[in-house]
């Protein structure tokens, strides 16, 4: 009983660090994304709130928190509020299994990323409710294209992933990060690099971001499945979006580039490093290709990217196999 209740405590402190872990990687990277477009478009960003713009995402934010939620007519209600919630509440637990040091993991599991793959598909159900509730053509465009994409690079992420853990045994994140060393050569990136490439392609389009952001393209579909979302309700799916950035970076790191294993002084911060460095290419892709079609999205995966996550995981068994 005192096991249990030690446990649960651990589990509430856990995800009250993870609301303010959300909600302070959502300020800092629309600072940083939009810094980082300015640099790329040859042009300042923001800079008049703060010294050199730094208040501005906090301003932006109570903004958007003081506007009022307008809800258009004939709407399904129930549907049409829980969209948000469906969208940012999962979010909350994925985050519990991921090592960020070594003694520092919320929710100690021995198949910590089944957990994280299996809640991690509500995110397509929130598209789902807030497209089909909003009484909107675009809402609906928005989230028939956010299923087939969800549902078409989940089947190649997992293939990725798959090929780690046939090569190492495990589905503990803890026990992944502690197979790899501290150097570059030592991290299963040099192992699987094919796997590591899939992965990073996929987690661009799973977390709807350009050029792969067709379920919200503002030039065709206004905003998508969030079209009729104001106030509250939009901060939800906004701080969902960059929390599926942040949870997906840190999965790279923990699978492919050792975790918080590093050349000196093993801790939290090399895992914040690594996921934060690939948040910046995220970024910065987003701001330097242009937005494909969508045949040209769902093509890249059934005839490019499957194919060779099938390939590269048939080619792991067979050295395992070999190997032992």
């Amino acid at each position: 009983m005192a096991l249990s209740l030690a446990v649960f405590v651990q589990i509430i402190v856990a995800v009250l660090l993870v609301i303010g872990l959300m909600v302070g990687n959502a300020v800092v990277m629309v600072y940083v994304e939009r810094k980082a477009c300015g640099f790329i478009q040859r042009r300042p960003g923001p800079f008049e709130v703060g010294p050199r713009g730094l208040l501005q995402a906090v301003c932006d934010s109570m903004k958007l928190l003081g506007k009022q939620i307008f809800v258009p007519g004939n709407i399904d209600w129930p549907l049409h509020f829980l969209a948000p919630v469906v969208a940012f509440l999962p979010v909350l637990l994925l985050y519990l299994p991921i090592p960020f040091g070594p003694y520092l993991t919320s929710l100690q599991v021995d198949d910590g990323i089944l957990l994280i793959l299996a809640f991690a598909g509500l995110g397509a159900v929130s598209n789902i409710l807030a497209g089909w509730s909003s009484n909107n053509k675009y809402g609906l465009l928005g989230a028939a294209r956010a299923v087939a994409q969800s549902v078409a690079y989940e089947i190649p992420m997992i293939m990725a992933l798959l090929a780690v853990i046939f090569m190492t045994g495990t589905m503990n994140l803890t026990t992944l990060v502690e197979g790899q060393g501290g150097w570059p050569w030592q991290w299963n990136i040099v192992r699987q690099p094919l796997a590591c490439f899939i992965y990073v392609v996929c987690l661009v389009a799973e977390t709807n971001r350009a050029p792969f952001d067709l379920p919200e393209a503002e030039s065709e579909l206004t905003a998508g499945f969030h079209t009729e979302y104001s106030g509250m309700g939009f901060a939800l799916f906004f701080l969902s979006e960059y929390a599926n950035m942040l949870l997906v970076s840190f999965v790279c790191a923990v699978f492919f580039l050792g975790g918080w294993r590093g050349p000196f002084l093993d801790g939290f911060w090399w895992t914040f490093a690594k996921a934060y460095a690939i948040m910046f290419f995220i970024v910065w892709i987003r701001w330097t290709f242009p937005r494909v079609r969508f045949d040209q999205l769902l093509n890249l995966n059934w005839k490019w990217l499957l194919p060779l996550s099938i390939l590269n995981l048939w080619l792991t068994a067979v050295v395992v196999k070999l190997a032992n």
